[in-house]
């Protein structure tokens, strides 16, 4: 069993920055993709940004040029540098590893005020 631990949210003013983090534990051979998704009040979840093991990345349009995906093997840690916070970005930050199977984290909230 593998669990993620996030950590980084926070109520932030717009045109602010935050790092989110999140570190895999247990039971782990090898990870393969880490990727950030979120979830505002009253919406889908969607996808942030997505790295693989290689290190190539994907963002939504939404985010991209603002926020930076980037990972630590040594750490089984993946982080999400966003920067030029937006009221629009307000929403629960899960991570999503895969690492012989499909695992989410508990969820971190990002509030950014106007």
């Amino acid at each position: 069993q593998v669990h993620l631990g996030e950590s980084g949210g926070d109520l932030v003013q717009a045109g602010g920055s935050l790092r989110l983090s999140c570190a895999a534990s247990g039971s782990i051979f090898s990870i393969n993709s880490m990727a950030w998704y979120r979830q505002a009040p009253g919406k889908q979840r969607e996808l942030v940004a997505h790295i693989t093991s290689g290190g190539s990345t994907n963002y939504a349009d939404s985010v991209k040029g603002r926020f930076t995906i980037s990972r630590d093997n040594a750490k089984n840690t993946v982080y999400l540098q966003m920067n030029s916070l937006k009221p629009e970005d307000t929403a629960v930050y899960y991570c999503r590893v895969w690492a012989g199977g499909d695992y989410w984290g508990q969820g971190t909230q990002v509030t950014v005020s106007s």
